[in-house]
């Protein structure tokens, strides 16, 4: 065995094996995680015996069924990743337009940024990343999906936070930490999956909704599904402002959705479905240097065609081919801080993503669930200037091109139950990037049920990003030569579920560890795009909720979180409680958030924010499938408070509206 400092690795020169010290170093604190939580699943476990007792008089079967972080539809309980579920009752009883605000409640370990009312806005001054324990959607680290389509597109490959409203969504799955190995490319801190709402049943309905309120916002609504036989139907629209709490603010966003299906026989089903989102925004810049005139005109859409086929039997079988395409125009006015010198030109861009996903689940036989998988993506961006007097095309510069490129991926995950209370699951994914080149990305994880109602699951995956259209080409610290980021997650969770389900809880301690982070430097004295960052975070969540009696259920949920180097928009702390009561007429809830140690800038010097906030809502129904509502954010933590440095957030909100069911 010889050490090469060049190469900082460790080689067995007989059979060419090379293992990194950075790996050698990952496992030594693994090592050290792992004596520290033993205590903790030790308690955990002490726990569950003394009510093992109360169960077995008890034998409810509870099953959630997700179907992110499988492909296919899977009772939770066997699955060893960590999904969070928000279900539809909880993303409307707020009546938010958008489920982010929601989200950032009701997941621990995930934070999302504001700076207004309404609106997030992109580019600088934007808010809306995603941060899942610390990974950002901003940089293309978290990955959203509708209905287990992506929704990034080409030059950036990022999500846009303001295209995700609730009036579609029937729940919303977190996978928290990686899942490249079923989603590739973006998902490599986690997954954010939309699953769209449908109808089970012969029926016609349809929801109006309307609201106003604060700094002149508005919010407003339709909805129609239909289910007659083998057809069905979602479509909607929304219109949302907002003039918001500074002056050159404003929000403008108009959209809708549909989605058509078909049932050819019990075991056929086909879909199609389409949605186009516009919104304009102002980025009004920090309170220390405004800006003027800082626009974005953004249209983004999407289409797609699905067909599925399930089977039960002796060898169940389920599966489905999709075709897909996203597409994205924006023009943006960056804006200047002398309103007497307005610029002169507009940033143009448009983007394309089209794709193709097909996989097919197996259970070869009993306990037995084995899913192949086969993705490939065509990802298209264009970035030019135009004059704004004459709107012509300015010729071309660093900051403009055009690319196309090109990601093939095959993927296996095998599933087994062992005995009644083990099961055991591993998936590799081969993906293959035409600039990055390929990427093998692991996964496994093992589930163990050591009493009715409760289960230790223990999980080890990579992530991983190839670098964006931007980082490669665009602007003056473009690099051609990067490579892809990745990550390793370690995860060991324990969730219980009792009192026939009237009370469930869950534990799960973390640690990752990132190399190869993109990060701008000054490289001959010039800015580069390299390969050089690295991310290492750890950290324990916890989430509980209760069901009193027929009407009050209480919710909450926590997560801390070490990071060895600071994270900019990622929080320390964050703890939620939250109360609900619903009867025939009234719905009533309130939530108290705390956030501590919020990073607002990093590097030197660093600062950090803490504050606490309540918000509140309350609806009535007062006639048929008419209700009145009325909503406060904000109502206490009067004092300035900010998620992003030098744009404070506003004071105390009230909307109300009414909702229509009929």
């Amino acid at each position: 065995m010889f050490f090469f400092e060049k190469y900082n690795t460790i080689c067995v020169t007989n059979n060419n094996f090379y293992v990194p010290l950075s790996t050698l170093s990952l496992i030594n604190q693994l090592i050290t995680i792992v004596k520290r939580i033993a205590f903790v699943l030790s308690f955990l476990l002490a726990l569950g015996a003394v009510s093992f007792a109360a169960e077995v008089a008890d034998s409810t079967s509870l099953k959630e069924v997700v179907v992110t972080g499988t492909r296919s539809e899977v009772d939770s309980r066997y699955l060893p990743y960590n999904v969070t579920m928000v279900g539809r009752q909880q993303l409307t009883e707020g009546y938010r337009p958008s489920i982010l605000p929601t989200l950032n409640e009701q997941v621990p370990g995930l934070f999302i940024p504001s700076r207004g009312a309404m609106g997030y806005g992109v580019n600088s001054g934007g808010a809306g990343g995603l941060l899942l324990r610390g990974i950002s959607s901003g940089t293309g680290q978290v990955l959203v999906l509708i209905d287990g389509q992506p929704q990034y597109n080409g030059i950036y490959g990022h999500s846009i936070a303001d295209l995700y409203q609730t009036h579609i969504a029937e729940r919303v799955e977190v996978l928290s930490g990686p899942a490249s190995m079923l989603y590739g490319s973006n998902a490599m801190g986690g997954v954010i999956n939309i699953v769209t709402r449908q109808v089970r049943r012969d029926t016609v309905l349809t929801n109006v909704g309307v609201g106003t309120g604060s700094y002149g916002t508005v919010q407003t609504e339709a909805t129609n599904q239909v289910r007659r036989g083998k057809f069905s139907s979602l479509v909607s629209a929304q219109y949302n402002r907002s003039d918001n709490h500074r002056d050159n603010m404003g929000f403008q966003q108009v959209g809708g959705f549909a989605k058509l299906g078909y049932e050819f026989t019990s075991h056929w089903r086909a879909s199609a479905d389409a949605d186009v989102n516009h919104f304009y925004t102002q980025l009004p810049g920090t309170v220390a240097t405004p800006m003027f005139s800082n626009e974005q005109w953004i249209t983004r859409g999407s289409a797609a065609l699905a067909v599925e086929n399930r089977y039960q039997g002796t060898m169940p079988t389920n599966g489905a081919i999709r075709v897909y395409t996203n597409f994205g125009n924006h023009k943006i006015d960056d804006g200047t801080t002398n309103p007497a010198t307005p610029t002169t030109q507009y940033f143009r861009s448009r983007d394309n993503l089209s794709g193709l996903s097909l996989y097919q689940t197996v259970g070869f036989f009993k306990g037995n669930s084995s899913t192949f998988g086969f993705d490939y993506q065509h990802i298209y961006g264009r970035a030019f200037y135009t004059d704004k007097a004459t709107g012509n095309e300015l010729p071309p510069s660093k900051a403009t091109g055009t690319s196309h490129r090109n990601e093939v991926a095959g993927y296996v995950d095998f599933r087994q139950d062992i005995v009644r209370w083990l099961t055991v699951d591993a998936g590799l994914r081969v993906d293959h990037h035409s600039v990055s080149g390929t990427e093998l990305v692991p996964q496994g994880g093992i589930v163990v049920r050591p009493m009715q109602q409760g289960e230790i699951k223990a999980t080890v995956g990579k992530g991983f990003r190839n670098p964006t259209m931007r980082e490669l080409y665009l602007y003056k610290p473009a690099n051609a030569d990067l490579g892809p980021e990745w990550l390793m997650n370690y995860e060991l969770a324990w969730s219980h579920h009792l009192l026939g389900g009237r009370l469930n809880y869950g534990v799960n301690v973390f640690y990752l560890k990132g190399e190869n982070i993109i990060q701008t430097q000054t490289v001959n004295g010039a800015p580069l795009n390299v390969n050089v960052g690295d991310v290492e975070n750890c950290g324990v969540e916890v989430k509980a909720d209760y069901a009193i009696k027929d009407h009050w259920s209480l919710a909450t949920n926590h997560s801390y979180m070490h990071m060895e180097k600071a994270v900019l928009s990622a929080p320390v702390y964050k703890g939620y409680l939250g109360a609900q009561y619903r009867d025939s007429r009234w719905s009533a809830n309130a939530g108290l958030q705390y956030i501590a140690g919020l990073y607002i800038a990093v590097g030197t010097p660093e600062q950090q924010e803490d504050y606490c906030l309540l918000s509140a809502s309350v609806s009535h129904r007062v006639w048929r499938g008419l209700s009145l509502w009325l909503r406060g954010e904000t109502l206490i933590g009067y004092r300035d408070y900010q998620t992003i440095l030098g744009y404070p957030m506003p004071h105390a909100t009230l909307m109300a509206g009414f909702s229509w069911d009929f």
